[in-house]
């Protein structure tokens, strides 16, 4: 089984800084051997990257690539709190909000953004639950917020 750190190099993925929370919380909690990560936002410098609901001011295709951005700041989160993302022995969650207009019904499409990436990462094997939701408006208007929760070895 190839490890998580080298399949970002072979993917040719560098993450992030990890994001710094814009309130009173914190980014990422641990108990016993479960990692709650706070909801991760597509975010690059701490500035929202995308803004608006999919299906009104964005499209399905940056739906899909805001939600791949919220889960690069969620490993870059993971990894900051870790160590290294080879700690992660299991994917448990991944909630996808999804701010939409109403009528969009490619939720599940446009949360894959965030599944493949992790998929690609720890691979099929770690492959976590999931939760896909349409919403009336999150954070700072950003289409996208992911609820991630990691299995830790100790």
């Amino acid at each position: 089984m190839v490890s998580a750190e080298v399949s970002l190099r072979e993917l040719g993925i560098q993450l992030p800084q990890a994001p710094k929370p814009f309130g009173a919380y914190v980014e990422a909690v641990q108990t016993g051997n479960l990692l709650f990560l706070t909801g991760m936002l597509p975010v690059v410098n701490q500035k929202p990257k995308f803004v608006g609901r999919v299906g009104k001011e964005l499209d399905g295709a940056a739906g899909r690539e805001a939600a791949g951005l919220a889960a690069l700041n969620a490993l870059a989160v993971a990894k900051e709190r870790l160590g290294s993302l080879d700690k992660v022995s299991r994917v448990v969650r991944l909630g996808v909000y999804i701010a939409t207009s109403g009528d969009l019904i490619d939720q599940p499409g446009i949360a894959d953004g965030a599944s493949e990436l992790f998929n690609q990462v720890f691979g099929p094997k770690k492959v976590s639950a999931r939760l896909v939701m349409g919403v009336a408006r999150l954070p700072m208007d950003m289409p996208i917020e992911l609820e991630v929760i990691l299995e830790t070895k100790p």
